[in-house]
């Protein structure tokens, strides 16, 4: 041995080998069958293994580690306003789009098959609503789920795009004909990143720029102005006005997402009151439109996907929906953005734990693999309890989609969806910073995975309405849904006389729900998400798994995972549930790089 050679490499981890993440996640499987999602297993099992590659594991480093930047001028001063991604990030959503994640529900492709840039539904889709096929929306959330845990700054342009189809799809052609012109792009599975005027693409991308810096969540504060513009197209005070008339926008987006998306639904001030505003990157006459970057956010992460600071000149913009009625064309779209957030945090919290159980399963300390160590298999546990639970919720909330016209589904959808989002998004930022513990040191440096997961977590619970908002929502649905919640409550009575804790949880629960006290929203939200939560794992999950999380969620006195209150017998089934290491993909299987 060389006698500077001070030690060899020995108890560390190497990374994860190629795995799938469909068939390596029992919770995820089950419940995507549970739902009624099963005719799409073939392309989840595609996008799954495809996704679990090292390669495209790697893809979402490189789209981290090397962030958007704006050119805001070309070499000869032209103002260009254009930003430039790495090569990853164009990777990751062309795995994406070929999925139909950004669109699967308005049929970008049947269940079973894997879309094509050349079928009919891709690049020609009808003028009316595109048609829906069951399950789909199950299958779009489990495709979601996966896609988060490789890379979850991709998350925001595909769900804005997904909940864009709900505004667009019922609007008459006005100033645009957004049937014939934008929505066959939008349903578009060929991903196409350039920067030229929608009818010389692809396939669009769209965002939404709500929040003002002296507003934030309030966004009837909104002081960005609307003004028509006259027949002609030039600026005028006295132009035709309304729904489907074109306006000229003077004003500041303090958070504008995905700022190179080729269009953006807009809040601004009208003479008809608070409207939402369809603003596109080029004008229809070619010329890039008055929309300019101020700079793109230094943000705590989901660093490869851009925020920006924009200044509206003159940009020219299309009123869509009723006039006045801007926020409740935003309410059409918060419930399935509030969705995705509950799964893009489960997405996380899901690999957080992956990547605890294989770490623990390959160091050794005391003599002993961590994952053999007594008090790391009850945290571990715990945490796996808590993975499950989310899974779960979000495969629920989104088999509610896919039944429009039940009444319990609209409960589902318009009161347990904003608590769901409350609470995953809040247990996985505590949940992931014991995941990361687990690692010890190796957890805090940045060449390994789980700095960037923790550094995502907490954005979720921010964006689409903050928890205090989530949980004031809550109530008003309540308030405003009595016959929803009615069919919701004797849902969840449906499992009362199993445990206790339950029971007892459920009575308070509704005792909070009537006195409906701002002070106890957030209390009131919790439990409900719980009980649901412990109502789904009692119904399908093994003895196993809804005994120990009901223990440790309404029994136990703590609820931080890791705390206590999972049976000490129950610790090996859910651990053997949690990461199966017979289902891992060895690296020498034959797996295709290509995201199709």
């Amino acid at each position: 041995m060389d006698r500077f050679s001070t030690h060899e490499i020995d108890n560390q981890v190497d990374p994860l080998p190629d795995y799938s993440l469909f068939t390596s996640d029992d919770a995820l499987r089950e419940g995507v069958h549970r739902e009624g999602a099963a005719a799409f297993v073939p392309a989840l099992e595609a996008h799954g293994a495809w996704l679990g590659l090292a390669s495209t594991r790697d893809a979402g480093r490189l789209a981290n580690r090397h962030p958007p930047e704006l050119i805001a001028f070309d070499q000869v001063g032209r103002r260009v306003d254009r930003i430039e991604c790495h090569p990853a990030w164009t990777t990751l959503l062309t795995g994406m789009w070929t999925q139909g994640l950004h669109t699967r529900s308005t049929a970008a492709h049947s269940p079973g098959e894997p879309s094509s840039p050349s079928s009919p539904s891709a690049t020609n889709g009808p003028a009316s609503k595109a048609a829906t096929f069951p399950g789909s929306h199950v299958a779009r959330i489990a495709g979601y789920l996966m896609q988060g845990q490789v890379e979850a700054g991709t998350l925001c342009p595909t769900t804005m795009t997904f909940a864009a189809h709900v505004v667009l799809e019922d609007e008459p052609a006005g100033e645009i004909d957004f049937a014939r012109d934008w929505l066959p792009a939008m349903r578009s599975t060929d991903f196409d990143p350039s920067d030229q005027p929608i009818s010389h693409k692809r396939s669009a991308l769209i965002g939404m720029g709500l929040t003002e810096k002296q507003g934030g969540s309030d966004l009837r504060d909104t002081r960005t102005r609307a003004a028509p513009l006259n027949a002609s197209g030039a600026s005028g005070a006295s132009g035709t006005a309304g729904r489907g008339q074109a306006y000229r926008l003077v004003g500041h987006k303090w958070f504008y997402s995905v700022p190179q998306s080729d269009a953006h639904l807009v809040l601004a001030q009208a003479d008809s009151g608070l409207s939402c505003f369809f603003v596109p990157r080029w004008r229809p006459d070619g010329t890039r439109n008055a929309v300019h970057i101020q700079r793109l956010k230094d943000k705590l992460g989901n660093r490869s996907n851009p925020s920006a600071e924009v200044e509206f000149c003159d940009a020219w913009g299309v009123m869509v929906g009723e006039p006045g009625r801007g926020l409740q064309v935003l309410l059409n779209m918060a419930t399935l953005t509030r969705l995705d957030c509950v799964a893009g945090s489960a997405a996380l919290l899901r690999q957080a734990v992956v990547q605890a159980m294989h770490h623990c399963a390959g160091r050794k300390a005391f003599g002993a693999r961590l994952l053999d160590q007594p008090l790391m298999r009850h945290v571990l546990a715990d945490l796996a309890l808590e993975s499950e639970a989310a899974t779960a919720l979000a495969l629920r909330l989104a088999g509610a989609f896919d039944r429009p016209d039940d009444l319990l589904e609209r409960a589902i959808r318009r009161i347990v969806t904003p608590a769901a989002k409350y609470w995953v998004t809040k247990r996985a930022v505590a949940a992931i910073g014991e995941c990361l513990e687990t690692w010890g040191g190796n957890g805090y440096v940045e060449t390994g995975p789980m700095p960037r997961l923790y550094r995502e977590a907490p954005v979720n619970a921010i964006w689409e309405g903050s928890g205090n908002v989530m949980c004031l929502d809550v109530q008003r649905a309540i308030a405003r849904e009595p016959e929803s919640f009615a069919v919701l409550v004797a849902e969840l009575r449906n499992s009362v006389g199993i445990y206790p804790a339950y029971d007892r949880a459920l009575d308070e629960c509704l005792v909070l729900c009537a006195e409906a006290s701002p002070y106890q929203a957030r209390r009131a939200a919790s439990l409900l998400a719980l009980l649901l939560q412990s109502a789904i794992l009692m119904r399908h999950a093994p003895l196993a798994v809804s005994q120990a999380f009901i223990a440790a969620r309404l029994g136990a006195s703590s609820w931080l995972a890791g705390d206590g209150g999972v049976p000490e017998a129950l610790v090996d089934p859910i651990l053997a549930r949690a990461w199966p290491p017979s289902v891992v993909v060895a690296p020498e299987t034959t797996l295709t790089d290509d995201p199709a």
